[in-house]
């Protein structure tokens, strides 16, 4: 595990800014990393992804080993040749995509039978051959198998905890590769003593990261923050946290205070394919008539390209003419802007500002929303 090291630079409060190093490359932490699903983000070329302020991206274990195949990535010398893309990669464990398949799928303490959405075909899922998918894909991070209950149940997240422990302990028994990182993933809905009996376990077993899932997928804003600051407490300040699933800027800042390290969310380009852009004051919808003759940047405030070169205007006529280039100049601009974000709370943390920075952040987002002019 020589090719991986986390280091702390500063902490402001419970906020930490890091460097993690990885096989492909130094990542500067609190990071932001958009979801290419099956190799690729939405609409981007690598170079764009890479423009836009990207360090780290996301692929989906799921998906990939139902099209094209893990065996055919690897022999294609793996996911960063694959795609094109020669900074660090992580890839899930695909526990979420399965868990999320509901009728479609069957548990057991071994592990999950389940149906391809694609041809319906029967497959299974178990800690063992999910990290073999992962070793095949070959990203830098991987994640432990783990299983994603509903928030509110208890019943069903104390039968979860037990799974995703036992499941936690087998991936490190069944890794090989030494250049890969495998994280432990916490789990434990809404309930405060679950997630730091989950943090506790998963910390004792010294992976060299720890994500936290589980959230974002139905409690409230507030309940995920509660969450948060359980496990902030229980896991190791000497390794990264990763909050899968989560990155709408309200949710970074909030996060990052609550000691979170690293961050991934389809928001940035899903809002972008649905003609929306994110803004530090709010999100902005392309395809409101106010926009048509708007001479004005997409956001004054922003230096993407996007930004420094089209009108509202011009991209208010490519969203209402359907054209595939409004996708990917919003995807270029949300992007960005999430990953300026976390460069500007990694230096508000540095400078020791960041209460200030976050307090200001917070009176200018929740006084526009969803109304920027």
């Amino acid at each position: 595990m020589d090719d991986f090291s986390f280091h702390l630079v500063a902490q402001d409060g419970r906020a930490r800014a890091g460097t993690l190093q990885t096989p492909h490359g130094e990542l500067l932490t609190p990071v932001f990393a958009p979801v290419g699903t099956q190799a690729t983000v939405k609409a981007l070329t690598p170079l764009q992804i890479e423009a836009a302020g990207a360090t780290l991206v996301l692929a989906n274990t799921y998906h990939l080993f139902l099209r094209p195949g893990a065996e055919r990535i690897a022999s294609q010398g793996g996911l960063h040749s694959f795609m094109g893309w020669q900074k660090p990669i992580l890839t899930d464990s695909g526990g979420f995509q399965v868990f999320s398949l509901a009728d479609q799928r069957e548990i057991d303490a071994d592990g999950v039978t389940f149906k391809s959405h694609l041809d319906g075909t029967t497959l299974r899922f178990t800690p063992e051959s999910v990290i073999t998918v992962q070793e095949q894909l070959g990203a830098d991070i991987i994640m432990a198998f783990d299983e994603c209950p509903a928030p509110y149940d208890r019943g069903e997240n104390e039968s979860a905890l037990t799974r995703t422990h036992a499941w936690a302990e087998r991936c490190l028994a069944a890794k090989s590769r030494d250049d890969q990182a495998l994280f432990g993933i916490v789990q434990g809905g809404v309930f405060s003593d679950l997630r730091e009996q989950s943090a506790r376990f998963i910390a004792s077993l010294d992976f060299p990261g720890n994500a936290i899932g589980g959230l974002s997928v139905g409690e409230t804003k507030a309940e995920m923050q509660a969450m948060l600051e359980v496990v902030d407490v229980a896991l190791p300040e000497a390794r990264p946290r990763y909050l899968m699933g989560v990155g709408s800027p309200e949710d970074l800042v909030e996060a990052v205070q609550r000691g979170v390290d690293i961050f991934d969310c389809v928001l940035p380009t899903r809002m972008a394919r649905n003609h929306s852009a994110l803004t530090r004051r709010g999100r902005m919808n392309m395809r409101k008539a106010q926009y048509a003759g708007d001479e004005r940047r997409l956001d004054p405030e922003c230096s993407c390209y996007t930004c420094r070169t089209f009108t509202r205007a011009y991209i208010r006529h490519l969203c209402a003419a359907g054209e595939m280039l409004a996708a990917t100049l919003l995807s270029i601009h949300n992007i960005h802007m999430l990953t300026s974000l976390a460069a500007d709370l990694r230096n508000s943390i540095i400078d020791g500002k960041l209460e200030n920075f976050s307090g200001e952040f917070r009176a200018r987002f929740n006084k526009h929303r969803l109304d920027v002019e």
